[in-house]
């Protein structure tokens, strides 16, 4: 064999093993097989790496080593994505609490009107998302507190729920 020849060593999926940054794993890309050191994943792919500890649960990864800078790169990467991700747990500026945030679920439990209109008639929909059951669950609480803040569009998605 010849002395430039590269021999790529394959490091494949190990779902029982907790990888670290410096681990290495072997991914299929559209361009083949691809082997890199989880921290550089992180940067390469976040959101399918995101994707296989999440939803697939087939990666297990250190929290501090790899999950809490892969929450960062997600959310440089892949804002939609991150927002998607987050829903509830993202933080807010709301007004009445400290300067540095809350927890987007906190206002929207203790003053669904309250958020309501800070979510919906002060335009702030993009800073939040609301999956389907969330949104019916907040204009349902407004509906019963204050229905008169509601919008028209919005008694028309509590009314079409489901159908």
């Amino acid at each position: 064999m010849p002395e430039n020849t590269v021999i790529q060593e394959v490091f494949p999926l190990d779902s029982g093993k907790v990888y670290y940054s410096m681990d290495f794993l072997t991914l299929d890309t559209d361009e083949g097989a691809l082997t890199l050191r989880m921290g550089a994943w992180l940067n390469v792919d976040p959101v399918r790496i995101h994707k296989m500890i999440v939803r697939e649960k087939v990666l297990q990864v250190d929290s501090f080593e790899v999950l809490t800078p892969l929450l960062s790169k997600l959310r440089h990467a892949d804002p939609d994505y991150f927002k998607r991700f987050m829903g509830l747990k993202v933080t807010i500026d709301f007004p009445g609490y400290a300067s540095s945030g809350v927890v987007a679920s906190i206002p929207f439990e203790n003053d669904p009107v309250g958020f309501y209109k800070w979510w919906r008639k002060l335009k702030h929909e993009e800073k939040v998302y609301l999956s389907k059951i969330n949104m019916l669950k907040l204009f349902q609480k407004v509906f019963l507190m204050d229905r008169k803040q509601l919008l028209k569009k919005d008694v028309e998605y509590m009314n079409n729920f489901g159908k």
